[in-house]
């Protein structure tokens, strides 16, 4: 599995309630597409956020994003840093 980063940009703040509905939309697809959400930070205007997953590569993420109608800037893999 490849570590794969979502980076996404709001035009405007997003609720609570905002990201939960764009998470029920990807589920669906992650799971037949074996793409596992790890974690995601939104910056605190709430209109920047970077999502973390384990999946087969980036453009499998990709696909997935797409299908679900959620907006992102750039998605790409990489590897965990630990110190």
């Amino acid at each position: 599995m490849t570590h794969v980063v979502v980076e996404r940009s709001f035009p405007m703040p997003q609720s609570d309630e905002d990201l939960a509905a764009a998470e029920d939309r990807l589920a669906p697809c992650s799971e037949l597409r074996g793409v596992v959400w790890k974690r995601s930070v939104v910056s605190l205007d709430r209109r920047h956020m970077i999502c973390e997953y384990e999946a087969p590569d980036a453009e499998t993420v990709r696909e997935v994003q797409r299908e679900a109608g959620a907006a992102f800037d750039h998605i790409w893999s990489g590897e965990i840093i630990s110190g």
